[in-house]
């Protein structure tokens, strides 16, 4: 396993218990996901089928796939070892009304990362494969893609949501606006982000049809700048892919960029953060 995916799967483990809190814009982009795979259903893809869940992080989607198909075949994966027993409790709770509705063998829930455990699924083996702001997180997303479309059978449909470029757009602005005063080339704190155009390329590489995306600006509130990357953190996101630089430091760097996110970003009762919100979902062919 490569120091990234350890990185990313250490910062989920240990953000598991708080991730909900937290995560209103990723239940947003759930609901929107189950909005969409709902109108597929309604359409007469029900019986028999077999669903994967990429990334399924607490449950939230994976219970709401429960819900919507309780004869199908589940299996849902994730990289963190603690989301998933999280999940488990989840969709396994009498709270959440649904046991009896699916039995242990048609539910598998995963401790896995897709880009290692993909190539090695059976090829049609899948009717659905969804994944709720996960994407963002692959290092090969050209040949997980791939794999995916292979692992689909004739009809079937990948559905997933992720983030935009534009996604802490203020952020983004106030660590430019403190490299450039430096005199320091600007640094991106976070990941990058692909667009709807570079999403639609690599579906259609990888051989999806009926090739169909929404985009949106989700606009949150918080308390101040500092509150927000408090915020992110407690989610597990606070992958970075900037680099220690010499006449900036990482105190000085920081307390600068609050106050230019404050300055510029303020909103009555806090700042605003911007997430920009892609819904993608493809076919193929019959």
């Amino acid at each position: 396993m490569s120091s990234r995916i350890s990185n990313i799967r250490r910062q989920f483990n240990r953000s598991a218990n708080s991730y909900d809190a937290h995560a209103q814009v990723q239940r947003i982009m759930s609901d929107r996901l189950a909005g969409s795979f709902i109108g597929w259903k309604n359409k007469g893809n029900v019986a028999g089928l077999n669903i994967l869940e990429i990334g399924c992080g607490t449950g939230t989607l994976t219970e709401i796939l429960i819900n919507e198909w309780p004869s199908a075949s589940i299996t849902a994966l994730d990289i963190a070892p603690a989301m998933i027993k999280l999940a488990e409790q989840r969709v396994l709770s009498a709270e959440a009304n649904i046991i009896g509705k699916i039995t242990s063998d048609r539910l598998r829930l995963l401790h896995a990362d897709v880009e290692m455990w993909a190539p090695e699924a059976p090829t049609a083996s899948f009717d659905l494969i969804v994944s709720n702001a996960c994407f963002q997180w692959l290092s090969n997303p050209r040949q997980t893609i791939g794999q995916l479309r292979r692992m689909l059978r004739p009809g079937g449909m990948l559905i997933f949501t992720t983030f935009g470029p534009d996604t802490f757009y203020e952020m983004h602005r106030a660590f430019n606006e403190v490299y450039r005063a430096s005199g320091l080339e600007p640094q991106r704190h976070g990941l990058t982000f692909r667009s709807t155009d570079q999403w639609t390329n690599l579906m259609k590489e990888s051989g999806f049809t009926n090739i169909q995306y929404e985009r949106s600006i989700q606009t949150e509130k918080y308390a101040s700048a500092r509150d927000f990357l408090h915020s992110v953190k407690a989610m597990g996101a606070s992958t970075s892919e900037a680099v220690t630089m010499g006449g900036l430091s990482s105190r000085r760097l920081f307390t600068n960029m609050y106050k230019e996110y404050e300055g510029k970003f303020s909103v009555q009762g806090g700042v605003a953060a911007s997430y920009d919100l892609l819904l993608i979902q493809a076919l193929t062919d019959r």
